[in-house]
This record gives C-alpha cells, structure tokens and sequence, in this order.
C-alpha cells in the first residue's frame, strides 16, 4: 500500500528535510520512526527539499508498507515515536503511482519577517528580524512584479542542477499578521533558494537598493537581485494534487 503522511516540524534542529550522510534531517527522523512502527524498511519521499533551519506547517511525503495499522490510526503511533518538533497530522492511502514530489501540482511558501527596532528572542528561531522601516505597500508593489511565468535565475542560488530555471509563479502576497509580516508564494515549483532569495530582493526594493525588477528577471543576474534570507524565517505552508487526500 502507498500512504501519504501530512507532517508538520521545526526545522530548527534539522540540516533540512533531505537525508544527510553526516547530519540529522527530518527525513531521518520520521524514517525510523516509520520503521520502528510498521516493522521494515522503507523508502520516504517528500514533496521538496527545505533547506536547515526551514520549518513546514504542511509537508507532505509518501511510502509503501504492508503494515494493518489503520491509516487514522497511523499518525498516534508514528508520533509516540517522533521527537517533539516533528509531527505527523494526517495519512491517507494514495494510488500506486502518486510520488509526494512528481505528484505536486503546486507550492506554497511563507516567510515571516519582523520589522522592529529590537530583536524578539521569542522569534529568533521563527521569522527574520528586520531592524528597518517595512513599507508594506511598496512591498506589494515589488513582490506584483515577480508574478508571472518566467526564467527566476535572478532569484536561484547556485545549487541543485535543474534542466530549466522557468517556473510560473502564480501568486506573491504581502500582508501584516500581528507583529510580523508575511510573503506568500505559490509556485508550480521553486528553484533553490528561490522563495528566500524572492524576500530579500522584495526587502532591498524597500530599501531603495533595488530598481527595475522587470529589467532584473531579463537579466537573469543572481548579484543583482537582494540577498538570500535567512532560513529561520521560511515555512512550507501547503501542497497541491490532483489526488483528493483525505486527512
């Protein structure tokens, strides 16, 4: 049987969602204890590749087992065994062919920036602290730009190979909530370091270090665009299928 997990975590501890040789992931962590529950090995597939410190409020990932726990009955024992900062909220039995990342129609990622004079140490490890004048409107008015179908080399660091650097950015919003401010990107995918890559060069625009986004995107000139941000202040926050999962 194919089951699909829907887990949130804290990547805080993590060095990301991908197995590591020589660090701990998330990864890991849910693999033993899937293994340590349904009694074999087994073979986990997430829908995407957060970076160290990145958190998610809804990842999804996908293995196979013969196991007769009940799919409501799954996450209760996979989480008696997961640490604190990794939870699983839904599983639900998918077709044969469903793959948590080849499946994905499209993503949606949040950053959490706090404008403020003074560092929080409560948010340290939650959003990036951004000691400036945030102009929520000249925000919009840069992350409206982004939207479209275009090449995002401008916004992609050096990393995984990929065969294009063309995604469809459906979406970028901007929006206060409570003491902090959110970017929400959705995506039909996201090049690495794209979404965080995306906020620095939103937040540089603010700044006034940042002219012609338009011009930016043609160039296709990484050192022109803002900084990437921090990871601490990135959430996956939701998944698309074509498949009907059933939480």
């Amino acid at each position: 049987m194919n089951i699909a997990l829907m887990l949130r975590y804290d990547g805080s501890a993590y060095h990301g969602w991908q197995m590591q040789k020589n660090a701990v992931s998330v990864c890991e962590a849910v693999t033993k204890a899937i293994e340590k529950t349904v009694g074999h090995k087994v073979v986990l597939g997430g829908c995407g590749r957060t970076d160290a410190g990145v958190h998610a409020k809804r990842y999804v990932a996908n293995f196979r087992s013969d196991t007769r726990i009940p799919c409501d009955k799954l996450p209760f024992a996979l989480n008696a065994r997961l640490p604190d900062d990794i939870a699983v909220i839904g599983a639900a039995p998918v077709p044969d062919g469903f793959h948590a990342i080849s499946s994905c129609r499209k993503k949606q990622y949040t950053y959490y920036v706090h404008p403020s004079r003074h560092r929080d140490p409560l948010s340290a490890r939650r959003a990036m602290w951004y000691p400036y004048k945030l102009d929520i409107d000249i925000c919009k008015t840069a992350a409206a730009q982004f939207v479209g179908v275009h090449d995002f080399a401008c916004v992609r660091s050096a990393g995984t190979a990929v065969k294009s650097t063309v995604r469809a950015l459906y979406s970028f919003e901007v929006r206060p909530e409570g003491d902090w401010v959110a970017f929400e990107m959705t995506a039909d995918g996201f090049l690495y370091n794209m979404a965080r890559s995306l906020v620095g060069s939103v937040l540089y625009y603010n700044e006034g270090k940042l002219g012609d986004i338009p011009a930016l995107i043609r160039s296709g000139d990484r050192a022109a665009a803002g900084p990437t941000a921090p990871p601490h202040g990135l959430y996956m926050t939701n998944v698309w299928y074509d498949e009907a999962l059933e939480w």
